[in-house]
């Protein structure tokens, strides 16, 4: 759900919890008193039509003259009943008194009740008719009379609704208005947010210089100044950082470079001991051999430096050729004297830079012959429009914590392992070149034990 949609709804609720709340209120306050005026007023006049009827005769009513008693009381609107020692007389149908009026009634007080007649509401009034001077002293007596007036609350009730209806229509007019202004206030609110959200991504995207207005004096306001603060640091964070590895890189490259004039004569010279070394004494052939080992590593650690500035200055680039695949990867095997068992189907041709295939394949196998367990194998097929080389061995595998740095610039696995046994950079060189290649190079465990290494490249060569 959205902020403006949840702000919608917040503003949608609370104006009709406020409308219900008000207009409910004051539908029923002023539906009480109108109830409650129109039931004293015909209390009233009931009472007052009861009254003209004093003195009565002490006489036991007949039935003419409850007919009488109950014309003079029932009113231009209404109907009456009179009713005393079983015999009842009048217009009003008896059906409508309710027996707890009834009772009320009999009790001797005045009681009037609200009932349902002919699909609309009615007032019924009741009460009883006394002697005056019949008890006892000359005080009055109960005559046996009870009248009860039936009148319509039509009107009434015409107004309730129409206060029911009026509360409606404003509840209703104050849900537009809120939602109104809560459109208003949302696109206040979230004005700003799409400012700043459309800075993040921005800023995420690499724009450096992207900020936000400021305005106002709101919290809103102290967000987009603290967002501009932490990108203006961001920014001088990462231009340092930048400009660091940039010197870090050019000194690199400019290291490694100075470095092979001196290695190439070095490597003159030590091929000159190495083939000396069978006639010189145990320790000095010893001392010969040693050197020669690490001149060829610090030769091809220098220019594994030298490929992976390459890489990060942009200027590697494919020499593409048609080639067979499996030639390519039989002549890099053959070259480096690896012994692995290899499923390698002749007649798969593609696009693609033999050189860079065979650093590919013999940083892959070399790493397999010196960290795993023999056998190890280099298989090859196709996959659609990708050519699959796959490269396993039997040891013990990589270990999970392994796996998401396997192609990491100078990480071992083993922390133990020796400067000899390798600089780091074989399998990151090889990622490189299958990324340059517009593939992949992926790591992971066989399930019946080894780690095995797939390079996938588009057969038509790099997009």
């Amino acid at each position: 759900m959205t902020l403006r949609l949840r702000l919608l709804l917040a503003f949608a609720f609370i104006s009709v919890f406020t409308a219900v709340a008000v207009a409910g209120a004051g539908y029923v306050r002023a539906r009480d008193a109108i109830v409650q005026r129109a039931q004293d007023k015909a209390v009233v006049e009931t009472t007052n039509r009861v009254e003209q009827l004093y003195p009565l005769p002490a006489r036991p009513p007949d039935l003419l003259a409850l007919e009488r008693i109950a014309g003079r009381v029932s009113g231009p609107e209404g109907s009456a009943l009179a009713t005393a020692a079983g015999i009842s007389a009048g217009s009003m149908d008896p059906a409508v008194i309710t027996p707890q009026l009834r009772t009320h009634v009999a009790n001797g007080y005045v009681g009037w009740q609200r009932v349902s007649y002919f699909g609309s509401v009615w007032l019924v009034v009741g009460m009883q008719l006394r002697v005056s001077g019949a008890g006892q002293f000359g005080s009055s007596a109960e005559s046996g009379i009870e009248v009860y007036v039936l009148r319509p609350f039509t009107a009434e009730t015409e107004v309730i609704n129409e206060l029911a209806r009026n509360a409606w229509l404003i509840g209703g007019a104050g849900l537009v208005v809120a939602l109104g202004l809560g459109l208003l206030a949302a696109q206040g609110v979230l004005r700003p947010v799409r400012a700043l959200r459309l800075a993040a991504f921005r800023l995420g995207q690499g724009d450096l210089s992207a900020r936000v207005a400021v305005r106002g004096r709101d919290e809103l306001t102290d967000v987009a100044s603290t967002f501009n603060s932490t990108a203006a640091a961001l920014e001088h964070h990462v231009l340092e950082l930048r400009r660091m590895e940039a010197d870090a890189r050019r000194f690199v490259a400019d290291v490694s470079h100075e470095l092979r004039t001196p290695l190439a004569a070095m490597t003159a010279v030590t091929d000159v001991l190495d083939a000396e070394t069978a006639a010189l004494p145990g320790v000095a052939g010893q001392a010969a051999r040693l050197v020669n080992r690490e001149t060829q590593n610090l030769t091809r650690l220098v220019n594994d430096l030298i490929e992976v500035t390459r890489f990060d200055s942009g200027t590697a680039a494919l020499a593409l050729d048609d080639v067979d695949v499996a030639e390519v990867v039989l002549a890099t095997l053959r070259m480096r004297g690896f012994e692995v068992r290899t499923d390698l189907p002749s007649g798969v041709r593609a696009r693609l830079d033999p050189r860079r295939l065979d650093v590919i394949v013999a940083n892959l196998v070399g790493n397999a012959l010196r960290h795993g367990a023999p056998p190890v194998s280099v298989r090859l097929w196709t996959v659609g429009s990708d050519l699959v080389i796959e490269v396993a061995d039997s040891g013990g595998g990589l270990a999970e914590e392994v796996l998401p740095h396997v192609f990491a610039r100078f990480y071992k696995a083993d922390s133990a392992r020796g400067r000899s046994e390798g600089s780091g950079l074989g399998l990151a060189i090889a990622w490189e070149n299958a990324r340059l290649h517009g593939g992949t190079l992926t790591a992971a465990n066989r399930p019946g034990g080894g780690a095995v290494f797939t390079l996938r490249l588009p057969v038509g060569g790099a997009p």
